[in-house]
């Protein structure tokens, strides 16, 4: 069965070809931050709705059997989301507010099957420490580029792990993409990921 990523993010890619999928790339053109608004007081439900939203908006472009991957992960710091930054100043406030903390990333995971729409969903949460940071650590990681497109303003899987001191939870979750979940998932709807490598 033809699977499809409705992402065009290339560390879900890198994690998906890890998983020996052979997979499509058709990534959604949705608005994220307009799907779910009444969900910001529940992180996990947003992730999840977005994911689903993505989903199934890619799968309305889509004739034929298919599975449907679709992803969203938030950073939470307490109360408060932290989304992509929208320029260096954002993000260097962001890993200010990382700075010596916990806090948890969540990726929400739809996969939607083709025809009929039958749906699976759920999220995976993962709890990251950061040690205390220097402002011009701070400052040279922000003028590298690596945080402009990731929640949070940090990327684990790139320059951004020097700044983490410890995971508690699936370390790829926090790149964007909990395998072993999703891997759960695809089977329910009739993958079996460890056949076919």
């Amino acid at each position: 069965m033809k699977v499809i990523l409705a992402s065009s993010s290339p560390r879900r890619q890198q994690l998906m070809k890890q998983m020996g999928l052979s997979f499509e790339v058709i990534p959604s053109t949705i608005d994220e931050d307009i799907c779910a608004p009444d969900l910001f007081r529940v992180p996990s439900r947003l992730a999840v709705e977005r994911a689903r939203c993505k989903a199934l908006d890619v799968s309305s472009k889509i004739t034929g059997e298919a599975l449907i991957v679709g992803a969203d992960t938030i950073v939470v710091l307490g109360e408060e989301i932290l989304g992509k930054p929208a320029d260096d100043q954002e993000a260097e406030k962001m890993l200010h507010k990382l700075s010596g903390a916990v806090h948890t990333v969540i990726t929400g995971l739809a996969v939607v099957r083709l025809p009929g729409l039958e749906e699976q969903v759920a999220f995976s949460d993962t709890k990251v420490c950061f040690r205390n940071l220097r402002e011009d650590e701070i400052q040279n990681y922000v003028r590298s580029g690596e945080p402009l497109d990731k929640a949070g303003a940090y990327g684990i899987q790139g320059k951004g792990a020097l700044m983490v001191r410890g995971v508690n939870g699936c370390f790829f979750n926090v790149m964007g993409l909990p395998i072993g979940l999703l891997g759960e998932m695809l089977e329910k709807l009739g993958i079996n990921v460890f056949q076919g490598w």
